[in-house]
């Protein structure tokens, strides 16, 4: 019988986590019943609360490490996205 480790199984999870918000995402979007799309809507805000769950435990532990942003590449993406809402 094989064992996982804690890394292999919150990996899995993690990924299963995005595969699950995705299908939620597409099904809201093309989603024409107010009422079920606002059900869907509410489960993929529980999703997406679980994927950030699993996905603190892994960068507390190391296992999923997010690089620095560079301040330049910052402003810009700032930038960039106030001009979209203008």
């Amino acid at each position: 019988m094989q064992e996982f480790t804690d890394k292999e199984i919150l990996n899995d999870g993690l990924s299963t986590q995005k595969a699950t918000t995705d299908m939620f995402n597409l099904a809201a979007n093309e989603c024409v019943h107010d009422d079920l799309r606002d059900k869907i809507l509410n489960i993929l805000d529980q999703e997406h609360s679980i994927q950030y769950e699993v996905f603190n435990m892994m960068h507390q532990r190391g296992w999923y490490q997010t690089p620095a942003a560079e301040e330049k590449k910052v402003s810009e993406a700032k930038q960039k996205f106030a001009q979209s809402y203008k």
